[in-house]
């Protein structure tokens, strides 16, 4: 997908997590280690919140923000989920499970909070920052549940 502006990186962000969801969903099924199996359930309902949430900024957006283009995002290194095939996380371990989700939650946080410094309208920054925060607090809640579900 391009990225052009702001709606682009909005529904590029939400896409991702829907991506997300389906391969922990898929993946779930076909993972023999039960704590690995119940994390990728368990994240695959999160990604899928996630994915709402997202939409939801996107429906309540200024349209101004929406419509600013992000040139400094082709200067950004391009963020891929590693999976690339639904069934990506079949065979991992919780840890390696773990591991990769925050990888990609960490680089998206990392993009957006590149972005807010170069946000050339203050809409376009409000914006960025209300996704910042809603990732930042996604990614604590997830780690608190992951934390909880590797103890047991």
């Amino acid at each position: 997908m391009e990225i052009k502006t702001f709606e682009d990186l909005i529904d590029w962000t939400r896409q991702m997590h829907r991506h997300l969801s389906r391969c922990f969903h898929d993946s779930a099924a076909l993972n023999k280690d039960e704590r690995a199996s119940a994390l990728l359930d368990y994240v695959a309902s999160h990604e899928t919140l996630l994915e709402k949430a997202v939409q939801e900024f996107e429906n309540q957006a200024d349209p101004k923000a929406l419509k600013t283009r992000l040139y400094d995002y082709l200067n950004h290194k391009p963020i891929r989920a590693s999976a690339d095939s639904y069934t990506h996380y079949a065979s991992m371990s919780f840890k390696d499970i773990a591991k990769e989700i925050f990888q990609f939650h960490d680089q998206v946080m990392d993009l957006y909070d590149s972005l807010i410094g170069k946000a050339e309208i203050p809409e376009a920054k409000s914006l960025l920052e209300d996704l910042l925060a809603l990732e930042e607090h996604e990614a604590m809640r997830l780690s608190s549940q992951i934390n909880r579900m590797d103890d047991l």
